[in-house]
């Protein structure tokens, strides 16, 4: 064993009386807070409402918690479904065990976001670039819940931060592995301030700072989900096609998708944060707020 390593937590759930307190749920919990509370800064800078984050973050988060267990279900069904089963078919809930996907939680936190955008009059890319490095802190924060969970780590290596896996979660005996958490934990907090610089620099505009997090977040993501193994026994269960993992092909998409957006946004440099009304619109807000006069 060498004699620098990073040691796994002996335990990931404290109890408050007979209330189980997560570390993996609360790790999740801080991250979600943190970039809240960015974002509603950022949108406070450009001008927009005192709680409009807040208000929006609601459904954005519980769709996105959603959407991130339903994208691990179905690219990890093998886990839960068929005769390489290690989990029960109602295991698939239990969120607190890990398996929290972000693709899954950008892509349906996105409606959410969307809705909440449209039943406000805000504009959706406005949002979108607001929230961008928070988002890239948030999950730094939340990535801390798979060290406590110890899974989603990488393969054996010799570095001095290997992390100690115990044998219960598929670790063995003398082996230190790819601190993976740590990994994207430090390229999110990069990421982070990367784009607060970029925005502040270049004045991105109408979703093109969202588009640097998605580049700059799956670029990191596709090097890293190369050095993961499934965190039971060694077994791979990961969806693979054409030797890569199905998350580093959704990288590579999202990658190609985010730099082609970035380019044919390339010459749009102002946007309005509200989304101004149509017509019909206008006319119905009116008749809404029109006081009825008295006989």
């Amino acid at each position: 064993m060498p004699l620098a390593s990073i040691p796994s937590p002996s335990e990931g759930v404290w109890h408050l009386g007979f209330i189980p307190i997560r570390a993996y749920a609360l790790c999740f919990i801080v991250g979600i807070a943190f970039g809240v509370w960015l974002s509603q800064r950022r949108w406070r800078a450009r001008g927009g409402e005192e709680g409009a984050i807040t208000d929006i973050a609601v459904p954005g988060v519980v769709f996105g918690l959603i959407g991130a267990r339903l994208y691990h279900v179905i690219t990890d069904w093998q886990l839960y479904f068929g005769p390489r089963a290690i989990k029960e078919p109602y295991q698939a809930l239990f969120i607190w065990e890990g398996g929290m996907s972000i693709w899954g939680a950008v892509a349906l936190g996105g409606v959410g976001v969307w809705l909440a955008c449209r039943r406000r009059g805000l504009s959706v890319s406005a949002v979108a670039d607001a929230v961008a490095p928070g988002i890239a802190f948030g999950q730094a924060i939340a990535r801390w819940g798979n060290w406590f969970n110890q899974e989603l780590y990488g393969s054996p290596t010799t570095l001095p931060w290997g992390l100690e896996i115990d044998q219960a979660h598929g670790g063995q005996p003398g082996v230190l592995y790819h601190p993976t958490f740590l990994y994207e934990s430090l390229w999110n907090v990069a990421l982070g301030f990367a784009l607060i610089y970029a925005g502040r620099r270049f004045t991105l505009r109408h979703g093109r700072l969202f588009a640097l997090y998605v580049a700059g977040y799956t670029l990191g993501r596709f090097w890293i989900e190369g050095l993961r193994i499934d965190p039971v026994g060694g077994v791979d269960h990961a969806v693979m096609f054409l030797d890569l993992r199905i998350n580093q092909w959704t990288s590579i998409v999202l990658l190609a998708g985010a730099l082609v957006y970035f380019w044919v946004t390339r010459h749009k440099d102002t946007e309005e944060i509200v989304v101004p009304a149509s017509p019909e619109q206008a006319d119905a807000e009116e008749d809404a707020h029109r006081t009825p006069r008295g006989s």
